[in-house]
């Protein structure tokens, strides 16, 4: 029997998916199990495997390309007297698929039947089955720089050999992981970094150069985000109070980004329509907080990955989580729920001295707040008196269809009540 490799929805939001590399050649044996093609989806590159046993007899969709999910991108053969039956039936199918309104003619060969295809979550070495597993550019810098792949061992997502892998081996210096966020002032720790920043890239100027799978998404989820009625409302935050209890915490492994996003489901807690989502049959309240933080990434795009429950794991547990998140996010080895299962957004480019700004809301959440730098602001205090505080303004994108005014401003006090009077609660 010949099989049909689908290309498969790693993800409910994916649409379409790009072939990394093959794993497997045309006539390479498969076992049941076994890694054929590594796919990258949305946000990440993932391991694909085969449900059957057999093998591999045409490639219809090569490296590099991307394809629409459910899309046959090869066929399986159970035995070798079938390769060339569905070598013929590969052809065939090509041909016919030119008139759009021309049937595909029927083959001698067996029925074709479905093959699902899942994303294998074990990372696996740089050689599989005997067979080498690079990126397109490490093997054209390792053509040019004359170094043998076999040799390597490689540094990228599942083991797969990269291009600064290349480089290493022929004594260049790699190009360095994004720059982290410089250090604020002791005055304002509120402004520390919830992503990293991307370092300059060059730009071959003059060109047009088609987006990659991950802008692809971003394009597809901010389009898709212009139809929901949304609205925004702003509020300002003193940071003092939460600014010694950084200082306090910060060299146990505590970073500002866990410290926000605890504070932020703590009182998503409280108002469950802001961690909430609209469908066409009503309101989806979601039974945990999960809370989804923008980080940047090298090569375009952003991705957001989830602090899933946050608002009942620890502050310490939480640090340590988002910084695995945020590792892994870069070698672009998250699962997808870990990047699609947030239910309320922050972003944050204080970092980049940004006094405010506007959030679009992201696709199948209810809100999502945009955090403004600290600054040092002279106000009136309480007693009558002139007063130095530091002070952040955040601005709430809300989905209108199902927040109202009201929600978001109650939510937004809460939020700075807690900042601002009792930080220290966070740590419990």
């Amino acid at each position: 029997m010949i099989h049909e490799v689908f290309m498969p929805a790693l993800s409910s939001t994916m649409t379409e998916g790009k072939i990394v590399s093959w794993v497997k050649s045309p006539g390479d044996k498969v076992e049941k199990g076994e890694t054929v093609v590594v796919v990258e989806s949305d946000k990440a590159d993932m391991d694909v495997e085969s449900f059957y046993e057999g093998y591999l007899a045409v490639i219809t969709v090569p490296a590099g390309e991307t394809v629409p999910v459910g899309e046959a991108i090869a066929l399986l053969a159970e035995t070798p007297d079938e390769i060339e039956a569905a070598k013929q039936q590969a052809s065939q199918s090509s041909s016919a698929s030119a008139p759009a309104s021309t049937p595909p003619a029927p083959t001698p060969t067996p029925e074709p039947a479905t093959v699902s295809a899942a994303p294998q979550a074990q990372d696996t070495p740089s050689r599989r089955n005997g067979r080498t597993v690079a990126s397109p550019r490490a093997k054209k810098l390792a053509r040019e720089l004359k170094i043998e792949l076999d040799t390597l061992t490689g540094s990228g997502p599942h083991g797969r050999i990269v291009a600064e892998d290349v480089e290493a081996a022929a004594g260049k210096t790699p190009q360095p992981e994004p720059a982290a966020a410089p250090q604020q002032p002791t005055s304002q720790p509120a402004v520390q970094p919830m992503a990293t920043p991307t370092t300059p890239i060059s730009v071959p100027l003059g060109e047009v150069v088609p987006f990659n799978t991950l802008q692809n998404a971003v394009v597809r989820n901010m389009v898709a985000s212009l139809q929901v009625p949304a609205f925004r409302v702003g509020y300002t935050i003193t940071t003092d109070e939460l600014d010694k209890l950084y200082k306090q915490i910060k060299s146990k492994g505590v970073t500002m980004t866990a410290l926000l996003a605890k504070a932020v489901a703590v009182t998503l807690k409280q108002h469950p329509t802001i961690n909430a989502s609209y469908t066409e049959k009503g309101i989806q309240y979601h039974g945990g907080v999960n809370v989804a933080v923008a980080v940047a990434m090298a090569d375009g795009g952003l991705i957001t990955p989830v602090l899933q429950k946050a608002d009942e794991v620890d502050i310490y547990s939480l640090s340590r989580t988002w910084k695995g998140l945020v590792e892994r996010s870069r070698r672009k080895q998250l699962q997808p729920e870990e990047y699609s299962s947030g239910t309320f957004t922050i972003s944050n480019l204080g970092m980049y001295g940004v006094d405010r700004f506007d959030a679009i809301l992201p696709p199948g959440q209810g809100a999502i707040l945009a955090i403004g730098a600290s600054r040092p602001q002279v106000v009136a205090t309480t007693d009558g008196m002139m007063g130095v505080r530091n002070q952040m303004q955040v601005n709430m994108t809300c989905d209108h269809r199902i927040v109202y005014g009201a929600d978001a401003a109650a939510f937004l006090q809460d939020l700075a009540k807690l900042m601002e009077t009792n930080p220290q609660s966070l740590t419990l």
